[in-house]
């Protein structure tokens, strides 16, 4: 009946989909009291309600179910949900779902660790927890770790790695990523400098949003030294 629920969910049939949840999380399906409270937070298929969604995230989340802990930490990182913010508890749900091979826990973990919210700061674990989002194809992970091997910290300093990281995130069109991989063109860091190749990244990120590429390429354009 799982599957049959979250084929409701996925085809947008969500009076269906909020039926079928109801009837297995009552029974004490973790991955169906997820959902379910998803649902409540959402308002799919119902009234949106924070307190009965915050509660089937931890009926889920007792029996480990990895995106109940995952979506926990959520609401403990930003004090919604009804939870108070407290960074020590979303770092213990991040970690637990990270362990679970959740990829964003995997990259919440990596942030806190490496700025030390609600865990003492730790660069070399948190190059290997955005590792092991990268590895699963997180973008946004592959751009910070690729930050860490330019900047040397908590990994050796690897200017070719950083290169292969921040292309990876570029070529799924992230911003930021962009801009990092035209830096390191324009400097000739871990790849053949090439100022046409920075500029051009530079586009792309700014045309993504990147608000300093902007910055650059308004600047340019006004001095006349591009014309688009």
């Amino acid at each position: 009946m799982i599957k049959q629920a979250h084929d409701a969910y996925n085809a947008q049939d969500y009076k269906k989909a909020f039926e079928l949840y109801t009837l297995l999380a009552a029974e004490g399906s973790a991955d169906a009291q997820t959902s379910l409270g998803f649902m409540y937070q959402n308002g799919q298929g119902c009234e949106a309600d924070e307190a009965k969604a915050l509660r089937w995230y931890e009926k889920a989340a007792d029996q480990k179910q990895p995106y109940a802990l995952f979506n926990l930490g959520i609401l403990y990182a930003n004090g919604t949900g009804g939870v108070k913010h407290d960074q020590f508890r979303s770092y213990e749900l991040f970690l637990e779902a990270a362990t679970r091979e959740v990829p964003p826990a995997m990259y919440e973990t990596a942030i806190m660790l490496e700025k030390g919210l609600g865990c003492m700061q730790n660069y070399s674990e948190a190059a290997f927890w955005y590792e092991e989002a990268a590895k699963r194809g997180h973008r946004e992970a592959f751009n910070n770790l690729g930050v860490l091997y330019k900047e040397g910290h908590g990994v050796e300093q690897d200017h070719k790695k950083a290169f292969i990281c921040f292309s990876r995130a570029a070529e799924q069109e992230l911003a930021q990523a962009q801009y990092n991989l035209g830096l390191l063109y324009d400097q000739g860091l871990g790849v053949e400098e090439d100022h046409d190749k920075a500029l051009e990244l530079c586009r792309k990120a700014a045309y993504n949003g990147h608000e300093k590429a902007k910055a650059i390429i308004r600047g340019l354009q006004e001095e006349g030294k591009i014309v688009f």
